[in-house]
């Protein structure tokens, strides 16, 4: 049964990762469904178009949850079934890859920054405050959520590879896997790089034109 740990651990943080958090409490809310709207984005930032706050909170939350929950679960008590680094950055990287492409949902998720910043924080809790910190710097600056989220991505493996013996030694898989979530994650937000190359991209706080 040991040898498969590994294999179900990465399966069950899949589907995990593909409960499609913003369509579930956007239906147990009343809401609309947030592919339907807006950006069509099963995310947090889509859901909170639909004007209720407390519903985008709550997804956030949760997607959050998927990416942390399994992390720490690997980290902190899979070392009995085997589990070790590798099956920590595998586990990590599916709760990630089903919130892209969720197999509950026709393979049509979000763009994974809530999910990301929790696997993030899973692994070290320092580093998911540098890379939340980053997140909240540049979208106080600039004021554009995609480019924040593009730069903390980018920089969270950047932090992990730096924090090595400081605050835990760095481990291959998992740098790997960093990297790997911030390619993705930057393909999915493709059309946003788009719209920030030409000017067009949306402000935090901008009201749009009616």
């Amino acid at each position: 049964m040991q040898a498969f740990a590994p294999f179900l651990a990465v399966l069950a943080a899949y589907l995990l990762g593909s409960l499609a958090f913003a369509v579930i409490v956007s239906k147990v809310m009343g809401l609309s469904d947030p592919r339907t709207f807006g950006s069509k984005n099963p995310g947090a930032t889509n859901v909170l178009r639909s004007g209720s706050k407390p519903a985008a909170i709550v997804t956030l939350l949760l997607d959050a949850l998927k990416g942390l929950v399994p992390v720490l679960l690997v980290k902190h008590f899979g070392e009995p079934y085997g589990l070790r680094e590798g099956t920590m950055a595998m586990v990590g990287l599916a709760a990630f890859l089903g919130h892209l492409y969720p197999v509950f949902f026709r393979l049509q998720g979000g763009k994974g920054v809530a999910t990301f910043i929790g696997v993030v924080f899973g692994i070290h809790w320092v580093l998911g405050i540098a890379t939340g910190l980053t997140w909240l710097i540049i979208a106080f600056f600039f004021r554009y959520s995609s480019l924040a989220s593009l730069l903390s991505a980018a920089f969270a493996p950047v932090y992990y590879l730096l924090g090595d013996r400081i605050q835990w030694y760095a481990e291959r898989p998992v740098a790997v896997a960093l990297f790997a979530m911030a390619l993705l994650l930057t393909w999915r937000h493709r059309e946003n790089i788009q719209r920030l190359v030409a000017g067009k991209e949306s402000r935090l706080g901008a009201k749009k034109a009616s």
